[in-house]
């Protein structure tokens, strides 16, 4: 792998620990202090997703604009200064919901554009043939920290405190700044259109590919169900399941399964990727519904391996999927509408999370959304795109334009297409 990937992957992978300290930290504080645990936790979470919605397609024109790594560090410094925030109001014991969505808002809004200048640097730190291998790579890394954060965090956290963790994830978003910033690689960058033409023009590009329309669409009723779902699991673990540690064993599991899920995808490379990795994004059924039956810790932690594996090698399959078939000078817009397809009804989950389980019960509505997610993911293999698109090993068809920043000589340059085919 070339010096650039190499530090990608080192400043995601403390990020990526960091994360998995917020990820406990927010459901311990939030919990504990409020008797309105399911309630205002979903209304941080949909906050956060609201947020990284309205941000997201904007994010998505300016990583085609821009540099993308300059738009990652201007993300990272942000998002630390609000995480730092989010410590120091939990420190000091004034927690109030309406500051706590505000911190919220600025670290989402700066994260709406982090994850598409990220998804068009990715694919152009590593030669086109190797980009299921580094996909594959960044998954098992972030998978391992899935591994290693949580039950660090859940120990952290139980013994110091939330603000701990939260501080830790401020430490995290300033090491993956410092790599971001190290970055060598240019990108090429043509001529602006209006932003509207722009927005519509990474639209166009979804359209025109019957698989990637499919996949968008069924995310969303995917994620319906899993919006409910990420809060409920919250809500059980702290109620049910011993609190702080059972969370962070459970996000252990899930970042085994992903381990095994992306070393899956890193050796294993069949001609309809796609198609492998749609059969086994169904599987995160089985997590979901470990939770209603039989519900104890050690069958839930199963039950997360085996989903989180699924998923896992689906997403190696869908990155891998999305560069080699999407020309790179649209690939940050159409990453944006693909982070805003897929979570489109997240929020809408979070929100009708607490509603739905004062209503019907925790384990009736946890069922269902189980159902919801075995059905969504097998619906995607409907299309026949979705079934019959073949690996190339090549990237996209994608004219090469004048760079905006002369490439330094020992930056890796991009590589044009070697042979022409279908989109989609």
């Amino acid at each position: 792998m070339t010096r650039d990937f190499r530090l990608l992957a080192v400043g995601q992978g403390l990020s990526w620990l960091g994360n998995a300290f917020q990820t406990v930290a927010l459901a311990v504080a939030v919990v504990n202090t409020t008797g309105r645990g399911a309630h205002d936790l979903g209304i941080v979470m949909a906050t956060n997703i609201l947020t990284l919605l309205a941000g997201t397609l904007f994010g998505g024109i300016w990583a085609d604009r821009l540099q993308p790594q300059r738009v990652m560090v201007v993300s990272d410094l942000i998002r630390f200064a609000a995480t730092a925030g989010i410590a120091a109001m939990f420190a000091g014991g004034g927690y109030h919901l309406a500051g706590l969505c505000a911190l919220t808002v600025v670290s989402a809004g700066a994260g709406s554009f982090f994850s598409p200048a990220m998804s068009s640097l990715k694919p152009l730190l590593v030669p086109a043939e190797e980009r299921q291998k580094a996909n594959a790579t960044l998954s098992l890394l972030q998978s391992a920290c899935g591994v290693a954060g949580p039950a660090t965090a859940g120990i952290t956290v139980a013994a110091f405190g939330a603000p701990a963790g939260f501080s830790i994830n401020a430490v995290s978003f300033l090491a993956s700044l410092v790599a971001a910033a190290l970055i060598r690689v240019r990108a090429p960058r043509g001529p602006r259109s209006p932003m509207l033409a722009e927005l519509t023009s990474g639209w166009r590009e979804i359209r025109s590919r019957d698989w990637l329309l499919a996949n968008l669409l069924g995310a969303t009723a995917y994620h319906l169900a899993n919006g409910v779902i990420l809060v409920l699991v919250l809500v059980v673990a702290m109620e049910r399941l011993g609190g702080a540690h059972a969370i962070g064993w459970i996000a252990a599991a899930e970042g085994l399964g992903g381990v095994i899920g992306s070393a899956i995808g890193m050796r294993f490379r069949p001609r309809r990727l796609l198609f492998a990795g749609l059969l086994a994004l169904p599987l995160m059924s089985v997590w979901a519904f470990a939770y209603v039956w039989p519900g104890t810790l050690a069958a839930i932690m199963i039950g997360a391996v085996i989903g989180y594996a699924g998923l896992l090698f689906y997403d190696v399959a869908w990155d891998t999927s999305l560069q080699e078939n999407v020309p790179h000078r649209a690939l940050g817009r159409v990453s944006s509408w693909d982070y805003l397809a897929s979570f489109l009804a997240m929020p809408v989950g979070n929100a009708l999370a607490g509603p739905l389980s004062d209503r019907f019960g925790i384990d009736p509505v946890l069922t269902v959304c189980a159902a919801v997610l075995l059905i969504a993911a097998i619906a995607m293999l409907a299309v026949r795109g979705s079934r019959r698109l073949t690996r190339t090993g090549a990237p996209a068809p994608d004219p090469l334009v004048p760079l905006l920043d002369p490439t330094p000589a020992d930056a890796m340059p991009v590589e044009p297409p070697r042979h022409h085919h279908p989109a989609g």
